[in-house]
């Protein structure tokens, strides 16, 4: 069963009692966070963050270099000057490599046409995963990506952190 099937009944409950309209574009704390896109994180919830306090940008294993587009449209349109990181315990970016994730997409794509399969092939052989072996040193990395990145605010205060899957804390590390 599709999940999308039941969006429109989970959202007229939601609708009953939803208060929030009036809330304004720019976050009210000036913060934004990148995190995972894993579905065992709950960043509002963990963080004691409220709607319309930060902006989450969320990428597979929380990437700064992937998030860097949204950064600074948060930072120079909307007022954020707080990043903070967010990686996690038991991350899917620390289980492959970027040589095998492109083997499987090429081999998926082996029952397609050939100039589909060319196509496949150089787009996934041009793309970036950003995977990981080690968590911390992960997360000192996408910091000072940031903080060595041009592009991004001088005044901005760029911190880094873990969350552990298994008991929900998170963990300064930068």
């Amino acid at each position: 069963m599709s999940a999308h099937l039941d969006f429109v009944q989970k959202n007229a409950k939601y609708v009953e009692t939803f208060d929030k309209g009036d809330l304004p574009v720019p976050p009210q704390k000036k913060l934004l966070i990148v995190t995972c896109m894993d579905a065992r994180i709950d960043c509002y919830k963990s963080l004691g963050l409220e709607l319309g306090e930060a902006h989450v940008v969320r990428n597979a294993g929380g990437s700064a270099r992937d998030a860097l587009r949204s950064i600074l449209i948060s930072q120079r349109l909307l007022g954020t000057r707080e990043v903070a990181v967010f990686h996690h315990t038991n991350c899917g970016m620390q289980s492959f490599t970027a040589p095998q994730l492109r083997e499987i997409v090429k081999s998926d794509a082996q029952s397609r046409p050939e100039n589909e399969k060319e196509y496949i092939g150089k787009s996934v052989d041009g793309m970036e995963f950003y995977e990981f072996s080690d968590l911390e040193k992960s997360v000192k990395q996408d910091v000072q990506f940031l903080k060595d990145n041009l592009l991004v605010l001088d005044e901005a205060k760029i911190t880094g952190w873990i969350y552990d899957t298994a008991n929900g804390e998170v963990k300064q590390v930068v």
